[in-house]
Formats: structure tokens, C-alpha cells, sequence
């Protein structure tokens, strides 16, 4: 349900591959524009190793300030996959596997004619008291404990598994956005634009510099949740670039 409230999210991803440069990441950005078009502010993004003593650290850092947080990868059946163990501590719960999730398993690998080997009974495995996030793609399922959601990292799956917890997720106002084309480079519109943005507080003003090769001009992007404080904000914007672009024509 849509209300005005502001909902936050953040994110973790974990992963040596990502922060080797070997993997590059894909969910960060699909989860960013589902979230925005859901009403649901992403406000942070850590990275970290495979490494149970750092995904614990953040996991707790994170989760306690934002309404959601969802993790991706280290949920597959490798020894490097720890993230359901460093859930688990950072919950404070014992990891088991899942009877459920041993249930699904064993039946597709079943019907696979494949053994269900100890390698693949790791995917199994997740907090005490969790509850499944549906995988689509290959079976193995993600989990929810309190206000955490954890998915795979592999980006098929990751958004697999979005789509099946999207809409159990509460959504605040959509953030509206307007973008500007600035003729002008950050440095000759800084000073006015900053008191563009000391003018409508509710909004947010982004400047994002550009380089044809030749000349420097800049993008603005004015985000707000009201409509008509959108509108004034943008018409201020416009009415600042006519006043730089008059004052060059003197």
C-alpha cells in the first residue's frame, strides 16, 4: 500500500569476485530502479568480502537503521558461500537445513536423476525461523529474517527472487523527477544552483557534468515527492539558466 510515508532500504552485496573486479556487479542498479519505481528510497550500498566477520559487522550496521535490507550472493553450495552462517550470527540464531528447503531440493535433484550431494545441501541451509524467498530459476530458495532479505548473486536469480518479494514489501511515496540540460558547466552554474536548492528544501537537485570532447555542460535531475513543488522547483532552475545565459549576452 502506497502512502506518504519514506520507506529506506539498503544494500549489501558479498562477494571476493566483486571486489577483485572479476564479477561486475548487475543487481545494484536493477535493485535501485525497482525500488524507486516502487516507492522505496535505496540509501546505502556496501560491498564486502566473503569474509563472516565483515557481513556480520555490516549486516548489523545496516539493518537496524533502514526498513530493508537485502543482500545478494554466498547462498550457493561452495565452501566460500557463508553468508547464510554470517546471517545466522548476526540474528543471533542457529543456521540449520531448512526441512523445507531440503524438501524442494531433494525433489528436483530427483528428478534431475543427480545426487543431492553434501556440496548441494548447503543451498539448504538458512536461519532458524526464516522464511522462503521463491526461486523460479533454479530452485534453491532465499530467505527473509526479520527486516533482511537474502537472494543470490547471480543476476538471473537475484531478479527472480525480487520480483516474488516485491509485493510484500510496504511502499512510501514515488519520488517524481524532472531533468534540466545545462548549457553551462558545474562551475559557472554552482553558486546559483546551491541557492536554487536553499529555495525548495523538500526537493533534491542532482548536477551531473558532461564532456562532448570540446565543451563542458551539465545535466540537473530535481527530485521531489510533491508535484507542484517539482514544478516550482524546475521553473526556478530554468529561470536561473536564463539569467547566466542573459548576463553572457551583455
Amino acid at each position: 500500500m502506497t502512502t506518504d510515508t519514506i520507506v529506506t532500504a539498503a544494500m549489501l552485496a558479498i562477494g571476493d569476485e566483486l571486489l577483485s573486479g572479476r564479477t561486475k556487479d548487475k543487481n545494484i542498479g536493477h535493485l535501485a530502479d525497482l525500488l524507486t519505481i516502487s516507492g522505496i528510497d535505496l540509501k546505502e550500498v556496501r560491498i564486502v568480502a566473503d569474509d563472516e566477520e565483515a557481513i556480520v559487522a555490516a549486516l548489523n550496521g545496516l539493518r537496524g537503521h533502514y526498513d530493508y535490507v537485502f543482500t545478494s550472493g554466498g547462498i550457493g553450495p561452495t565452501h566460500d558461500d557463508i553468508t547464510a552462517d554470517a546471517v545466522s550470527r548476526a540474528f543471533g540464531v542457529e543456521c540449520i537445513h531448512d526441512p523445507e528447503a531440503m524438501t524442494l531440493l531433494g525433489d528436483m535433484y530427483a528428478r534431475r536423476n543427480m545426487e543431492f550431494t553434501e556440496a548441494r545441501r548447503r543451498m539448504a541451509r538458512m536461519p532458524n525461523g526464516s522464511t522462503h524467498i521463491p526461486n523460479a530459476v533454479s530452485t534453491a530458495p532465499g530467505f527473509v529474517i526479520g527486516n533482511v532479505h537474502v537472494m543470490a548473486g547471480v543476476p538471473q536469480v537475484f531478479q527472480a527472487m525480487l520480483e516474488a518479494v516485491l509485493p510484500t514489501l510496504k511502499t512510501g511515496a514515488t519520488v517524481l523527477s524532472r531533468s534540466v540540460q545545462s548549457p553551462f558547466g558545474e562551475g559557472d552554474i554552482g553558486g546559483p544552483l546551491g541557492e536554487v536548492q536553499k529555495a525548495h528544501p523538500e526537493t533534491s537537485i542532482g548536477s551531473y557534468p558532461k564532456f562532448d570532447g570540446t565543451s563542458f555542460s551539465t545535466e540537473l535531475v530535481i527530485r521531489a515527492r510533491d508535484a507542484a513543488i517539482l514544478v516550482a522547483a524546475e521553473a526556478d532552475v530554468r529561470a536561473m539558466l536564463d539569467g547566466i545565459a542573459a548576463s553572457r549576452r551583455t
